[in-house]
């Protein structure tokens, strides 16, 4: 027996080749999956319901795949529509296929699996000790899950197939899991869970496993004792290296990864050159457990408007750190007077040097080396944006002249490349939640609708 999947891309909108999927399309795949959504810009899509990619490119990413659907007719699973995998996302995702769908003719049963997630249900299963922590820990409560302007709930393989069974030949899905998009119909068709649920890992970002990575098509072929994986740009390889690295990515352990019935164990596993480009993946496992779905929720944080801004003085460069904490002392305490009724707590001013720890902060190994010159960015936040850019015009003036011992009467701090200088950056959004929910059913938590377009 031999199961094709087709991997288009590692997220629809950041576009492929068209040669390249074309040369899938040939090798006759009995599924075409592609994962539209991730975590990875933080919790602002989650927030707004707003997709990341140009609403362009993800119709024109769609409308590729939708042809080559209709040409083989076999099923399309198109995961965490919409960046998010919110309900919105999915409506909004759900616009682009019908828009499609009217200007080619194509005819199709489309599913919409919607993973918003209902807060008294929440609540309700916090109070059964059904919501469990991950790692790193920390409190989920229901004040947490009141603040939460979106949660979502990631589903897997269950919901999916439900919607297979059902009828649809074209899946719009809320938040999922990156594998089991790539994973139901195999599973479906009887392969081996351990080589699926990795293929599945293995070309759920498309060609970023290959060399060089790329955003770009990825085909597999699932087999009785190994799957074989190949990027579809004949110009592109993949290595036993690459191969096995991904499994890596985005994951705490290199050998095992977590789904919501179970985990993928790649401990024994055995990755092989078939040829200069292909490689052969054995010996992967799947371990049933306790059937979790991860939650992610986001919250509203405030406004921010940011400044960003040069420093090339040696002098104010040698004693930033100094520098900072007296900014931090006067802003503080001047702020709120140059603004009646504002607390301390309502708004935060944060400096971020580029050039000097800038990136990993107090992780960085190299904190005594520093250039000639560096990059600041000072970030205004507030519960409002008009409050946000008030105390930002504040900020960046005071910031230009703050003074330091070297040099007497008053200098230039800070060069801003921009006038004015201060931008404003919208609603700020973080991630407040790192837990499951045991449910009691796999399809208690989403909701199915279907539509023949």
């Amino acid at each position: 027996m031999e199961i094709r999947v087709l991997g288009p891309n590692g997220n629809i909108g950041t576009g492929f080749k068209e040669e390249s999927f074309e040369r899938g399309i040939k090798l006759n795949p009995h599924v075409i999956a592609c994962d539209a959504g991730s975590t990875d810009s933080g919790a602002y899509a989650l927030g707004t319901g707003i997709a990341k990619p140009a609403r362009s490119a993800i119709k024109r990413d769609t409308r590729l795949i939708l042809l080559g659907r209709d040409e083989l007719k076999v099923p399309l699973i198109i995961g965490s529509c919409g960046t998010s995998g919110s309900d919105v996302a999915v409506d909004w995702m759900r616009d682009i296929v019908i828009e499609i769908a009217k200007e080619e003719n194509l005819h199709f049963k489309i599913a919409l699996i919607k993973a918003d997630q209902d807060k008294t249900y929440l609540k309700q299963k916090l109070g059964e000790g059904k919501i469990k922590p991950l790692f790193p820990e920390f409190e989920y409560t229901e004040e947490t899950i009141n603040k939460s302007a979106r949660i979502v709930g990631v589903m897997g393989y269950e919901q999916l197939n439900r919607a297979l069974s059902e009828g649809a030949d074209v899946i719009l899905a809320g938040r999922a899991t990156d594998t089991s998009l790539f994973a139901v119909v195999p599973l479906r068709m009887g392969a081996d869970p351990g080589l699926t649920w990795h293929m599945a890992k293995t070309i759920e970002c498309g060609a970023a496993c290959a060399v060089v990575p790329a955003a770009d098509s990825m085909f597999v072929r699932i087999r009785d004792t190994e799957f074989e994986v190949e990027p579809l740009d004949l110009d592109l390889k993949v290595t036993p290296l690459t191969i096995a690295a991904h499994t890596l990515y985005e994951n705490l352990s290199p050998f095992e990864i977590r789904e919501p019935e179970g985990t993928i164990v790649t401990e024994n596993c055995e990755y092989q050159a078939k040829d200069n480009r292909s490689v052969i993946v054995k010996g992967s496992e799947f371990r049933k457990e306790t059937y979790t779905i991860k939650l992610e929720g986001a919250e509203l944080v405030g406004y921010q408007t940011v400044i960003i801004g040069g420093i090339r003085d040696p002098y104010i460069i040698k004693q930033l750190d100094s520098l900072f904490k007296l900014a931090d002392a006067y802003f503080g305490e001047k702020v709120p007077k140059m603004f009646p009724g504002l607390k301390k707590d309502d708004f935060s001013i944060h400096f971020r040097v580029y050039g000097k720890n800038g990136v990993m902060g107090p992780m960085e190994p190299l904190k005594d080396q520093v250039g000639h010159e560096v990059g600041l960015l000072i970030t205004i936040t507030a519960q409002s944006q008009e409050l946000a850019t008030e105390i930002s015009k504040f900020v960046a003036h005071i910031s230009a002249h703050l003074p330091i011992p070297e040099w007497e009467g008053i200098i230039s701090t800070i060069a801003y490349p921009f006038s004015p200088p201060e931008i404003e950056k919208g609603p700020v959004y973080r991630f407040n939640v790192n837990h499951v929910v045991e449910p009691d059913d796999p399809f208690e938590m989403f909701r199915f609708s279907y539509e023949e377009v």
